[in-house]
């Protein structure tokens, strides 16, 4: 090795994180020339006890230690060795030393012995700490300077010219500064003055990259001692130093992996993961470093296990992350999040399809070399002088989610073995990371349609009411819970209103969710009234949690719901509500004064206890507000159940303005506050039919009914404007009329109503419904509700008082009839 290139210096080690060794010299006959203060801490020996005596002094008189002349002849014959020796405390008590004797050579052919020892125990105390480079003192090989008080080299041993390449010669006898013109010599002469003023050891490490192999970098530490004389007197300093290059590169690779911990997958957001590699890698591996992801991870989706890159058509990835040692990553032609090509000619390739690693430490950027099947690549890799690469797949659970790059322009020591292998530990951690991110996005994802398919899209308020909502769940981050709400379609232009909260968050709380709104939906279908639909949906719920119970493989979901049903009727503008456990809705009148109605309370669904709901109807003016919430808008842990009702109230005391906008009052957060418990809000204003858009008489028992309904009928649909609903109008009436006649005794009441569709009502004081039979061929009777079906868009019974209502919706256009081939009118 020639004189060294380039030299830095570290800083100053502190003493304390490693344990002392002690250094002594020997002449050629054993005797003593200079002790240090280390050794007088390890052997109670001060430099008057021992120089000028016989290194015998501290060897037992027994045992397996060598003597002295044992001693002697083995440093001559091996020159430099190590091993184990046990020797004698002042005190003493005998001491177990990890030593080591090297051969030191001055002027005129003289040599001396160089002894550094370390106690054992000491070493084992300090695992993991200092003694790695104590251990390197003793074991690996080391080079010896020894300096007298002007810092002049006196005694030097062979090893130290391959650290430096300063042979014997130029070195004895002359100063540093002498020795090494150029080099950082005051900088350690510092650290030597200072060591031959306080006679204590001081520590440094540099860096040296020979000229040899400039892209080579070495670490060395140097350990000085003070020598002393037999009355303490500083003969000099030694420098013994140790090349530490697989330990520093350990040190820095355990420094970054311990960052790794910290800094990759600080969120469930694959791209920010993506970009966290990036920044980690850049400066500490990479100068430029990217990750790209294939284009279904970042959605959450499953990775292939292999990526397939023999197709012919190029694999398709996303840029999660970049990060460059120059700003705006000049060196990139993507952008994050943007799509990336990759053709099969590139190494990129080969790496997806095997999953093996890639390492080209330079970089060939010479003409036909593989960059320039992808010329925007190679011109960025030119341009900005592109010299040493690694491409590492990212591998989770045997998935290829994507490629991490490496690329060094600045730097100019290429990418080796143990650069891959720090890279792929970093790319194996953040893989990790990445497919928690994907498994998450993916059961988000999946949570999100689920509660997107079990809530309404949109609410149809039909002319009844004008309807607007809020759905602010706890889990912000799966956007799940048990909320649910509803606007119901009922017949003779009414609507259903529900609202309703499952116990719980998440996704089990939103599927028990979504079992409850089918539920509601199928008994309001029944047209029951809301008391007895909150019994029959009470029993439900009892039967779904015994189901969960008796599955052996699913523990109990919930333990119970609230729920608050309210029917409204434009007509009549009375709304009939019962709750479950829930609170009471707000009610503003069109004057803006609110009110909280004492419903009966009732018991949750599911708890058991038996208790009856009880329905209270109530007659609103048009344009109420009814708002209908869920606990989660009224309830915080700061406050009684009193203030937010007050708040909600105070939101929502201006009926006059938008439903929007209300919602967004009453659902607005307060500051710094996270909501503890998922939040719904169910907004309608109300209407009423105009008294001109129902139509209502009262018939006789008897067939003379049938033929009065048609005509009265066709003349009201006259008046409306409606005459093309004529025929399939008059062919239900006479069918629904005829079957009251036939099943009932009283009058039957006959009522048409213009809203969104037409609607026929015929009441009758049978309480039976009917059912729709299909009549055979020989059969006389069985076809008129199958007619009504044909004929109308959907058809229905209702329990009244006294009896019951048959009702069919016909849309307002008769095309469909028409189209059906309705056959003319029958005559009666």
């Amino acid at each position: 090795m020639t004189s060294t290139d380039r030299v830095t210096f570290g800083e100053r080690l502190n003493m304390r994180e490693m344990p002392e060794s002690a250094v002594a010299m020997l002449d050629e006959r054993g005797t003593v020339v200079a002790w240090t203060q280390a050794a007088e801490r390890l052997l109670g020996y001060s430099a008057g006890d021992v120089v000028g005596r016989s290194a015998a002094l501290v060897l037992p008189s027994s045992g397996e230690t060598p003597t002295i002349s044992a001693l002697i002849e083995q440093c001559r014959a091996q020159n430099d060795w190590s091993g184990m020796m046990t020797v004698r405390h002042r005190d003493g008590r005998m001491l177990d030393l990890n030593h080591r004797i090297s051969t030191l050579r001055g002027q005129d052919g003289t040599f001396r012995w160089l002894v550094s020892a370390t106690d054992i125990g000491t070493l084992s105390r300090d695992a993991g700490n200092g003694s790695v480079r104590e251990s390197l003192l003793t074991h690996a090989p080391i080079g010896i300077v020894v300096r007298d008080p002007q810092l002049r080299c006196v005694w030097v041993n062979d090893t130290i010219e391959s650290h430096d390449g300063i042979s014997r010669d130029r070195r004895l006898g002359r100063r540093i500064t002498e020795s090494l013109p150029g080099f950082e010599a005051e900088a350690l002469e510092a650290v030597m003055q200072q060591a031959l003023r306080n006679g204590t050891t001081a520590v440094h490490e540099y860096r040296v990259w020979p000229t040899e192999d400039p892209r080579r970098e070495h670490a060395f530490s140097v350990s000085y001692f003070c020598l002393q004389d037999a009355d303490g007197t500083t003969l000099g300093v030694c420098c013994i130093s140790v090349d530490v290059t697989g330990n520093q590169r350990t040190r820095e690779r355990f420094a970054i992996l311990s960052q790794a911990r910290t800094r990759i997958g600080s969120t469930l957001d694959i791209m920010q993961t993506g970009q966290e590699l990036a920044d980690l890698a850049v400066p500490l591996l990479a100068d430029y470093a990217y990750v790209d992801l294939g284009e279904s991870v970042p959605f959450g989706e499953e990775p292939p296990t292999r990526i397939d890159t023999m197709s012919g058509r190029p694999p398709v990835f996303l840029r999660a992350g970049q990060a460059s040692i120059h700003p705006g990553v000049p060196e990139s032609s993507f952008a994050p999040g943007e799509t990336v090509f990759v053709p099969a000619t590139l190494p990129h390739a080969g790496v997806l399809r095997t999953g093996r690693s890639y390492l080209e430490p330079v970089l060939d950027t010479s003409p036909g070399a593989w960059i320039d099947h992808d010329p925007a690549r190679a011109q960025k890799i030119r341009e900005h002088g592109t010299h040493s690469l690694m491409i590492v797949p990212i591998i989770a659970r045997r998935a290829v989610l994507g490629v991490a790059l490496f690329l060094r322009t600045e730097d100019p020591v290429p990418f080796h073995e143990d650069d891959l292998l720090l890279a792929e530990e970093l790319v194996t951690r953040a893989a990790l990371s990445l497919d928690n991110a994907r498994q998450y996005t993916r059961e988000r994802t999946a949570a999100l349609a689920l509660q997107r398919n079990l809530l309404p899209h949109r609410l149809m308020g039909g002319a009844a009411v004008e309807a607007a909502w809020r759905y602010l769940p706890a889990d912000t981050e799966a956007g799940v819970g048990g909320d649910w709400f509803d606007v119901i379609p009922l017949s003779g232009a009414r609507v259903a209103l529900v609202v309703g909260d499952v116990v719980g968050h998440g996704i089990n709380a939103a599927a028990t969710m979504g079992r409850l709104r089918t539920a509601v939906r199928t008994l309001a279908d029944l047209e029951m009234p809301p008391d007895e639909l909150l019994a029959r949906l009470d029993g439900t719920f009892q039967r779904l949690a015994e189901a969960d119970v008796d599955a052996a493989d699913q523990a109990p979901t919930v333990v119970g719901a609230t729920c608050l049903y309210a029917v409204y009727d434009p007509i009549t503008r009375r709304c009939t509500m019962a709750r479950a456990g829930h609170p009471p809705p707000a009610i503003i009148d069109p004057q803006g004064r609110v009110t909280f109605p004492d419903l009966p309370t009732g018991s949750p669904l599911g708890i058991g206890l038996g208790v009856p709901f009880e329905a209270v109807e109530l007659e609103l003016p048009e344009g109420t507000l009814l708002a209908l919430y869920t606990d989660g808008l009224i309830e915080a842990r700061d406050h009684d159940i009193d203030v937010g009702m007050r708040r909600l109230a105070a939101a929502l005391a201006q009926p006059d303005r938008a439903l929007e906008d209300l919602c967004t009052r009453a659902t607005q957060p307060r500051p710094r506050q996270a909501p503890s418990d998922d939040v719904t809000l169910l907004l309608v204003r109300t209407r009423s039919l105009n008294p001109a858009q129902v139509a209502s008489w009262t018939l006789p028992n008897d067939r003379t009914a049938v033929r009065s309904a048609r005509h009265m009928a066709a003349r009201q649909l006259t008046e409306w404007g409606l005459e093309g609903l004529q025929d399939p109008t008059q062919l239900i009436v006479s069918e629904l009329v005829t079957n009251a006649i036939r099943h009932s005794t009283g009058p039957i009441g006959l009522r048409l109503i213009q809203h969104q569709v037409l609607t026929c009502e015929v009441f009758d004081t049978d309480a039976n419904s009917p059912r729709l039979r299909h009549a055979r061929a020989i059969d006389e009777n069985g076809r008129g509700l199958f007619l009504v079906t044909q004929l109308s868009r959907r058809w229905g019974t209702r329990p009244e008082s006294g009896g019951k209502v048959i009702w069919a919706d016909l849309d307002s256009a008769p095309s469909h009839a028409r189209a059906s081939g309705t056959p003319p009118p029958r005559k009666e």
